[in-house]
């Protein structure tokens, strides 16, 4: 049974807050550092873009604001998330504009920036359609939207994949962390999120045009593209 947004919202900041002290390690640790690897992707893809103004969004503990700080550092970019304890995190990084906001009211201007990215944050929020609907209204004209998320790999990859998601990722991060129900969830989630063509069609269907998807290391990660239509 799908729980009602507000409900949804609690649970995952608290999950958030539960485990950001140790968020950055234990991802880097269960994704063997590739992790690392796709952020810096998804920002040689904005520096491409040439932007003036950057909202990276459910920035969490500011991976990838950071990635993007160095590869656009004459961008005026903005963190926000709704989970305090991740932004004293990213705080610790030297990001400068750093907001709490829910994604699905935010607390900017239309048309306020010429990107907005977010990284395995768009499954976490209780609404993808409004939150989608929030980030075009934030977008220039023309502006381009970036989402970067986990995926399913297709077979031969699936079926060790979803053993490892399920079976073995919680265990391991619960021994760091203290708290496997964050990563029972983060498998669940990673299920239910569209993957490949059905999200670009998600993206066009919200007002979006020329989607385009990148699969990374066989499709367990994603890179999603396109402009606001």
């Amino acid at each position: 049974m799908a729980l009602d947004g507000s409900i949804q919202a609690t649970r995952v900041r608290a999950y958030f807050a539960k485990i950001a002290s140790r968020y950055d390690l234990v991802n880097h640790l269960l994704s063997a550092g590739f992790d690392v690897l796709w952020r810096l992707r998804a920002a040689e893809v904005v520096r491409a873009w040439a932007p003036k103004s950057i909202l990276d969004l459910a920035t969490g503990s500011g991976d990838l604001a950071c990635s993007l700080q160095r590869a656009c550092p004459k961008a005026f970019l903005v963190g926000a998330d709704f989970c305090e304890p991740m932004l004293r995190v990213a705080r610790g990084k030297r990001l400068a504009n750093l907001v709490v906001a829910d994604a699905l009211q935010l607390p900017f201007a239309r048309e306020s920036f010429e990107v907005v990215t977010v990284a395995f944050g768009l499954r976490n929020m209780a609404s993808w359609t409004e939150a989608l609907a929030e980030m075009r209204r934030v977008l220039s004209a023309d502006g381009h939207l970036l989402i970067l998320d986990f995926g399913l790999p297709k077979p031969p990859l699936l079926r060790p994949y979803r053993f490892y998601l399920h079976h073995v990722l919680p265990g391991l991060a619960a021994a760091l962390t203290g708290h496997r129900s964050a990563y029972d969830y983060l498998a669940d989630s990673i299920e239910s999120f569209p993957n490949g063509a059905a999200m670009c069609e998600r993206l066009e269907a919200n007002g979006y045009t020329e989607a385009r998807y990148e699969p990374l290391l066989g499709g367990i990660a994603a890179l999603y593209t396109a402009r606001r239509a």
